[in-house]
């Protein structure tokens, strides 16, 4: 673990909008800040072994968690693995994304004075092809 928490101050949100709702609602806030391993560590960790990163590489995190129930990164997480239903502000419920549902993730920068976003990335989940 980074006890220095030598990290960025990113913040996240992630929103569902259910078929049956008119808006979408947020369902999970996070911050980049609270990694476990910073990624620093993790490209330490990664090219130790003798995997080289090259310009144009990817490194991703991963799954970002607070520690409270509205900074959980998954809807595995939010639903204690589909143990604990999740109620939505319609009366309904997830304890796993359904189709129709609509996820949207975003992520910004925010200091005094300033705002920086990067943009978002969102999709619906549709039926399976038969």
């Amino acid at each position: 673990r980074d006890e220095n928490h030598n990290t960025y101050n990113i913040n996240l949100e992630v929103t569902l909008k259910s078929a049956k709702m008119d808006k979408a609602e947020v369902i999970s806030k996070a911050n980049l800040r609270y990694m476990y391993w910073s990624m620093k560590q993790q490209l330490v960790h990664h090219s130790i072994t003798g995997c080289n990163m090259s310009t144009g590489d990817l490194l991703g995190s991963g799954t970002i968690s607070g520690t409270d129930v509205g900074t959980y990164g998954s809807m595995l997480e939010l639903s204690w693995n589909g143990k604990k239903p999740m109620k939505l502000s319609n009366g309904e419920e997830r304890t796993f994304l359904e189709d129709g549902d609509e996820v949207r993730l975003q992520g910004f920068c925010q200091g005094e004075g300033f705002r920086v976003g990067f943009g978002e990335a969102a999709g619906k989940i549709l039926p399976a092809s038969t």
